[in-house]
């Protein structure tokens, strides 16, 4: 994924304004194209930063999300639900 600055010609004001967007490069000849574009100082290119996905504490998450049940009502959950696809 890559950031481009494109600065638009405002014609009210008669000033430059950076936008940014964001795109997709889908084939090694289109970042050819842009970096060619950002030779002739018509765009800038910013390589987005890869973030760090904060680990998930899963224990911690699903702690107390099912409910104690005696192993006999659970094996007949279990053997009915086994029961339903045959």
């Amino acid at each position: 994924m890559l950031i481009l600055l494109l600065p638009l010609l405002s014609h009210q004001f008669n000033s430059d304004i950076m936008q940014s967007i964001t795109i997709d490069i889908l084939n090694s000849k289109a970042l050819k194209l842009l970096q060619d574009l950002e030779l002739l100082q018509l765009i800038r290119l910013h390589k987005e930063q890869p973030q760090e996905v904060a680990p998930v504490n899963w224990a911690a998450k699903y702690k107390g999300a099912m409910t104690k049940q005696p192993l006999t009502i659970i094996d007949k959950q279990l053997n009915e639900l086994r029961n339903e696809w045959e």
